[in-house]
């Protein structure tokens, strides 16, 4: 099968030095530096079809924007090859950045002190856009993002939402078959993420854009990706549908507790198992099957004193969380780090 996006093996490590501590350790380093090696990817595959939305989530660290440095031609892989429509994008950086856009949620790609119309004229003339073209992808970028209103503004004078609607707009000025998108909505509240979510669905139906999308917002996720790529220190620890992740835990309930007053623990119902806490508010989880839902939520509400309660299915957001508890026996990190001298 051919892919639209495409890593294999791909490794990427780099080397930090290790000074010790106070004045004396500054002083050792001046003559004697001690490195060390980080696998911040190692050996991952995977393929994208053309169409598909894919979720790429991981802790800070995992290695998610490493991987999409190297797709979209910033960083050269220390091991492995990637490719995009067939290109190697750090072997060819110009061909791959004709057919992708990106979008990094913490900088923007328009220019500082110039309204957004003139970022975008700018953008039109480096991807040799035609007139025409332009004006009839503007047309439709300003009604989907609700650009109106926006367009003479200087760029600094945008509120972050509306930067980030300006930046998505920027990034699909030439159209690209590929969309990159690296915390689009972080920081967003929840009108602006609805906004954006609503158009990025709309492109990914009808324009059959591909479209990678790393978040760690998992409404983000469950909302749009059909697919998700869950990395962990570096190593693809899930790959598969979003929907086959709530498939793994058919029997798990989730108990929403609102406590009369915070309750450390709960010894006396050993059933479920506390999994967050806010204040007075725990979230627990039940994973014996449905017959013995009922009688633990009847102990819990006798022994303990419960103001309110509800039972629904685990978020993926939840579901993750657990996949990382189970691999956080794991090295800080991955094997085969080393000291270098």
């Amino acid at each position: 099968m051919a892919y639209t996006i495409e890593a294999q093996n791909l490794a990427k490590t780099f080397t930090v030095n290790e000074s010790g501590k106070g004045l004396l350790g500054a002083v050792k380093a001046l003559f004697s530096t001690k490195k060390r090696i980080i696998h911040a990817v190692e050996n991952i595959s995977f393929g994208i079809g053309q169409g598909e939305f894919a979720g790429y989530v991981g802790e800070n660290g995992a290695g998610k924007s490493t991987t999409i440095k190297i797709l979209t031609g910033i960083l050269v892989p220390t091991g492995g090859v990637a490719r995009v429509n067939g290109v190697v994008p750090y072997e060819n950086r110009r061909e791959n950045s004709k057919n992708i856009g990106v979008v990094f949620g913490q900088r923007t790609q328009l220019w500082w002190d110039l309204p957004v119309r003139e970022s975008f004229e700018i953008l039109r003339v480096i991807y040799r856009v035609s007139k025409g073209d332009f004006d009839a992808t503007m047309a439709r970028l300003t009604m989907g993002l609700g650009l109106d209103g926006l367009m003479e503004m200087p760029v600094r004078k945008l509120s972050l939402g509306q930067r980030m609607r300006c930046d998505i707009a920027a990034s699909l000025v030439h159209r690209p078959a590929v969309l990159f998108l690296d915390e689009p909505t972080i920081g967003l509240d929840v009108l602006a993420k609805e906004n954006i979510r609503s158009f990025l669905r709309e492109l990914n139906a009808k324009d059959g854009t591909t479209i990678i999308l790393t978040t760690h917002d998992m409404n983000d996720i469950e909302q749009l990706c059909k697919r998700l790529i869950i990395l962990d220190k570096g190593r693809i620890v899930h790959d598969g549908p979003t929907d086959e992740l709530k498939k793994k835990f058919p029997h798990d309930k989730i108990i929403e507790v609102d406590f009369e007053n915070e309750v450390a623990a709960l010894p006396l119902v050993p059933e479920l198992e506390p999994i967050r806490r806010e204040g007075n508010k725990m979230w627990l989880r039940h994973a014996h099957g449905p017959s013995g839902l009922a009688l633990a939520i009847g102990k819990l509400a006798s022994l303990y004193p419960v103001k309110d309660l509800s039972v629904r299915e685990p978020s993926v957001e939840l579901i993750v969380r657990s996949i990382y508890e189970k691999t956080a026996a794991l090295p800080a990190y991955a094997p085969g780090e080393k000291a270098a001298e």
